[in-house]
């Protein structure tokens, strides 16, 4: 069965290339050769900086550090910004640039997983110390937001992720229950953090009592949407809190 598939992978990518090119999204010069880097191509994939997870990072927030560490003590690293942060660790697939960038934004306007962005996501969700995760829940949107964009991409994300690893999936208990406004490009940290509080609440607190919760959204920006989830989570109950995004912000 993997032999016909790959042998139908190779056909789909011939033809895409002769038959049906397509322009990368990332660099609008060179054209997507192979359906797997869709809707990059392989060069801008290459460009993009890809977290492994053999790199030294802030084991809370997932920033990276300079340097390298034994691997044994890679739990102790801290970059001390995320101290009052809710959540207990933060990881993303790689930074919010190139590649990456592009298939994060299709997801905003096309409820598609591209597939390399969908392979990502559901290793870094095996990695520790997200791998102890016993729920998934996406990051929601307000009702407003999710009627006119008809999908929520952290949804699509956590479904995804919840399945690949066998854990359940609950899109109901997190809601929004304030709306926040359409966040500008230049408003800082403590900004953000104020658009967000008190924005989130627990509609079935019974469902994540106890639980390990592994939140999804598409973009780690300041931490302030991860942090007012987590904290509606934990006083609803959960146990503790791991945060899984599609990129960072550089």
């Amino acid at each position: 069965m993997a032999r016909l598939t790959n042998r139908f992978d190779r056909l789909f990518d011939a033809a895409l290339a002769l038959v049906y090119p397509q322009a990368c999204v990332a660099c609008g010069v060179r054209e997507v050769e192979r359906r797997a880097d869709w809707p990059a191509c392989a060069a801008c994939w290459g460009a993009t900086r890809l977290l492994k997870g053999v790199e030294t990072l802030c084991w809370k927030c997932g920033a990276p550090a300079a340097g390298e560490v034994p691997d044994e003590i890679r739990p102790t690293v801290r970059c001390r910004r995320c101290d009052a942060e809710a959540f207990d660790a933060a990881r993303a697939c790689g930074l919010y640039e190139g590649a990456l960038r592009a298939a994060v934004l299709h997801l905003k306007r096309e409820p598609f997983v591209p597939p390399r962005l969908a392979r990502m996501l559901c290793e870094t969700a095996r990695r520790a110390p997200l791998d102890d995760a016993t729920l998934v829940v996406p990051v929601p949107l307000h009702p407003v937001r999710e009627r006119g964009r008809g999908f929520n991409q952290a949804a699509l994300l956590a479904s995804l992720v919840a399945k690949s690893a066998g854990l359940p999936f609950d899109g109901e208990s997190l809601a929004r229950v304030a709306q926040s406004g359409r966040r500008r490009a230049g408003m800082d940290a403590r900004a953000r953090r104020e658009s967000v509080e008190g924005a989130f609440a627990v509609a079935r607190p019974r469902l994540v009592r106890g639980e390990s919760i592994l939140l999804l959204d598409d973009v780690f920006t300041t931490g302030a949407t991860a942090s007012a989830c987590a904290r509606a989570l934990l006083d609803a109950g959960a146990r503790a809190v791991f945060v899984l995004t599609a990129a960072r912000a550089v």
